[in-house]
């Protein structure tokens, strides 16, 4: 019986080291959520690894991916308007006709 007790007193400790360090809290938010969900998704485990990954902190790789979509959509928006200033130049020298082509 002083075994089943050691066991006993070892999982306590346990399950009081996962409650002090948010993983009780994580985990039910998680699967309280994935209950709520309308339309259950085909992989639980894969929703469960996404929600858990998407609160608190952010990975270096995370931040640096990121921090390249917001570059790229800059170099984006300037290429769109430096587009733009070209084609309103070029209209300047060749026309267009009145089939969307340009006169020669």
């Amino acid at each position: 019986m002083a075994h089943y007790r050691a066991s006993d007193t070892k999982r306590e400790q346990f399950r009081r080291y996962l409650e002090k360090a948010g993983v009780v809290d994580s985990l039910t938010s998680v699967l309280v959520a994935l209950y709520e969900q309308q339309e259950k998704p085909s992989n639980a485990l894969e929703f469960v690894k996404q929600h858990l990954g998407v609160g608190g902190q952010t990975s270096a790789d995370t931040e640096a991916l990121q921090q390249e979509v917001m570059d790229l959509r800059q170099r984006c928006s300037r290429l769109a308007e430096e587009n733009k200033d070209l084609k309103t130049r070029l209209q300047r020298y060749e026309p267009v006709s009145e089939g969307g082509t340009t006169a020669d």
